[in-house]
């Protein structure tokens, strides 16, 4: 995508690339799961997909493509959703992006005791200090992790926090979908 900013990781990347893909949806869009294939890989054993992807032009050799997989089902978990994927071998890595609120972490002690799901998820919903938050996180199969964290109410793609570790549970639940 033309307005990603070239970052020297090609994990990175790729990550911006689908917080931009994002981006351009808008805001209060369902989780959306994508696979991550080696471009080279993908330009070589099927180039009429990689011309049909807008690969086959003169770009980077290296690096990570993004393709979206179907959606994931509305009203299941999503731990429970990413259990049962399995990804065939051409496959290096994944990402998903999800919308979610956060709070401070000064709100963390206030949290009532004794909290239902639905009651804290209405609790934080209800918080003034919340703030709505967009993840993308990918995973390699070796490990390799990167995200991006973009806020709602600085929606700007210079905004967008970039790292390895700002969203370790659900980087660890992707990497799971590459276990046997």
């Amino acid at each position: 995508m033309s307005n990603t900013p070239m970052a020297a990781n090609p994990l990175t990347r790729a990550v911006l690339e689908i917080d931009e893909y994002a981006s351009g949806l808008g805001w209060d869009q369902p989780a959306r799961l994508f696979a991550l294939v080696d471009t080279a890989r993908l330009r070589a054993q099927e180039p009429a997909l990689a011309s049909q992807l807008g690969l086959a032009e003169a770009q980077a050799p290296s690096g990570f493509t993004p393709i979206e997989q179907e959606e994931i089902p509305a009203g299941k978990p999503l731990d429970e959703f990413l259990g049962t994927i399995a990804w065939p071998d051409a496959v290096v890595g994944c990402a998903l992006t999800v919308e979610r609120l956060m709070l401070p972490p000064s709100a963390e002690a206030a949290v009532p005791e004794g909290l239902s799901e639905a009651g804290l998820a209405k609790w934080v919903a209800e918080h003034p200090g919340r703030q709505e938050v967009r993840m993308t996180v990918a995973v390699l199969r070796d490990g390799t992790r990167d995200s991006a964290l973009r806020l709602r109410e600085k929606d700007s793609p210079t905004e967008v926090l970039t790292g390895g570790d700002l969203v370790p549970g659900l980087a660890e639940a992707l990497s799971a979908t590459f276990e046997e």
